[in-house]
């Protein structure tokens, strides 16, 4: 019997189809109505399409001030370019992390005119001391990401935080993310540490996934947003078929929350302020 102390499931989230940048489909899975109760992370969108009328058009020149990027790509080829100098090919694997700061405008165009495109980005927000830095990108190619293998058969992607004492790729300071892709074969389990004071959610991205105590199965292309019960260790997930999750937790920042598009801030008068700067080009 497993001493494990797993949180339950609060609740499932249902995505809600989309449309961005040029006209990109998509799935947003976290939108504002979950920022509060989520908090640090702003967004996360599923873009997963084998046809390019879907995803051929990118996402064109736009600006960002005052939280993260976080996009990890499973399949397909995506450019990042931005004003402030920074380039880089997104690949099958990679993860490229973005820190809007102050300010910047970038592009993300997919280089491929054909084939399956998947991936899924995420907003972490910035705590207010550090909305205006200077802007910072990485690119971390699927190479530079760690993988924990276990003898169970499961897989685990340390994308940022860690496991199994291995230290992922990513780290910050303030809202210490977990970011794992975790890969079950059938009949496997696997027990993720999570900090009790952290936000946490799984996202299935396929098969079915029983998460928690109480047990409750998990859908492909669900959401279980994670309770925050004292005294857990973690979130268990078995699969009785192969499946495959995102488990990411964050240490919230509990400070408020202004957004208007691509800006996020701490007020209304910031953002007035992103809004005049980007229009007078001091981004």
């Amino acid at each position: 019997m497993s001493s494990f102390r797993s949180r339950p499931v609060e609740t499932l989230v249902h995505g809600i189809p989309a449309t961005d940048g040029g006209g990109v489909q998509l799935l947003r899975v976290l939108g504002q109505n979950l920022q509060r109760r989520l908090d640090p992370f702003l967004m996360l969108d599923e873009f997963r399409s084998d046809d390019p009328n879907d995803y051929g058009a990118g996402f064109p020149d736009h600006p960002h001030r005052g939280f993260e990027t976080v996009t990890y790509m499973l399949a397909g080829r995506m450019r990042h370019q931005d004003n402030h100098g920074n380039a880089g090919l997104l690949t099958a694997g990679g993860v490229q992390w973005m820190t809007a700061g102050r300010g910047l405008v970038h592009s993300e165009m997919p280089e491929q005119e054909d084939g399956l495109m998947h991936g899924f980005q995420l907003w972490l927000n910035l705590p207010s001391a550090s909305k205006m830095i200077e802007p910072w990108y990485r690119d971390i190619p699927e190479a530079e990401i760690p993988v924990v293998r276990l003898d169970s058969g499961v897989s685990i992607r340390v994308v940022a935080g860690s496991a199994e004492g291995v230290r992922g790729a990513m780290t910050r300071e303030r809202t210490e993310p977990l970011y794992l892709d975790v890969h079950l074969p059938a009949g496997s389990r696997y027990d993720a540490v999570v900090d009790a004071a952290f936000n946490a959610f799984v996202y299935v991205y396929a098969g079915v996934i029983t998460l928690g105590e109480p047990a409750r199965a998990v859908g492909e292309r669900q959401m279980a947003l994670l309770g925050n019960a004292a005294g857990t260790d973690g979130v268990s997930l078995q699969a009785e078929t192969g499946a495959r999750a995102l488990v990411i937790a964050g240490r919230p920042l509990r400070e408020p929350i202004a957004q208007y598009g691509p800006f996020v801030m701490n007020s209304t008068e910031e953002l007035d302020q992103a809004i005049s700067d980007y229009r007078a080009g001091l981004f």
